[in-house]
């Protein structure tokens, strides 16, 4: 017999359902036996399969809770001037964020959902600065800040993941 897909290829193998010959390179390994890919049924898990709505109402909220937290973050540090507070600041905008955007799109997880989680921590960094006048100055201080940012980020990632 020969692949139902590879011509060129003999095969002993059948599809347990249709009856198809399919080569080793074809057939895919179900609890019930081996299946062809069309009867194996290989579709994406809902959970992380991201319609259009879902993605833009992502973006949205991703979008305000950027602004809500930055608001609350340079609140935060304006009226509580710790040196380290800000290495928990953003872990906990990141880990909101996540949340946030998670129950918005029903608790769905992909790469493009991270993709905006990471991208609204970042925007609610940059909203904290505008509301306290600017990035403080010096290498240390800047070296600081990048890594509660990738903290942050690395949360908000995690919880779309």
């Amino acid at each position: 017999m020969k692949c139902a897909t590879h011509s060129d290829v003999e095969t002993n193998l059948k599809c347990g359902k249709c009856e198809r010959p399919v080569c080793p390179k074809c057939f895919v390994q179900t609890p019930v036996g081996a299946r062809c890919r069309d009867c194996a049924g290989m579709a994406k898990l809902p959970t992380f399969n991201i319609s259009t709505p879902y993605f833009l109402r992502a973006i949205a909220v991703g979008l305000g809770m950027a602004v809500v937290c930055g608001i609350i973050w340079s609140i935060i540090e304006k009226y509580v001037p710790l040196f380290s507070f800000n290495l928990l600041l953003a872990p906990a905008a990141g880990y909101a964020i996540g949340e946030v955007v998670g129950l918005a799109v029903n608790r769905k997880r992909g790469l493009r959902l991270a993709v905006v989680g990471g991208v609204s921590v970042a925007a609610s960094y940059f909203v904290t600065y505008i509301f306290l006048g600017g990035p403080t100055q010096g290498l240390f201080n800047i070296i600081y800040h990048l890594v509660a940012l990738v903290l942050g980020i690395f949360v908000a990632v995690t919880r779309l993941r």
